[in-house]
């Protein structure tokens, strides 16, 4: 994976089991890529899970109008099942 070294970087301190960091360090991983990557995995699940929890009932509203009153669109020719 390409990391882009952007130039605003914060200074934090995090606590971090020791067998993680001793295995972590062993096999030369960077700790502060590795927690940003791991910090950016975790802000965009709760992003999609809020989004989801915000959209629900528009969700559930449009599921139902599709099984009362199927598709807006005709199924495209390369997703027809073979009769």
């Amino acid at each position: 994976m390409k990391y882009e070294n952007p130039t605003n970087r914060q200074r934090v301190n995090l606590t971090v089991r020791e067998d993680v960091m001793s295995e972590a360090q062993a096999l030369g991983i960077n700790i502060s890529r590795a927690a940003e990557v791991g910090i950016e995995a975790a802000l965009k699940a709760e992003q999609s899970r809020r989004w989801l929890e915000e959209n629900a009932e528009a969700i559930k509203a449009h599921n139902e109008r599709v099984v009362r009153e199927g598709m807006a669109l005709p199924t495209p020719w390369w997703a027809e099942e073979d009769a």
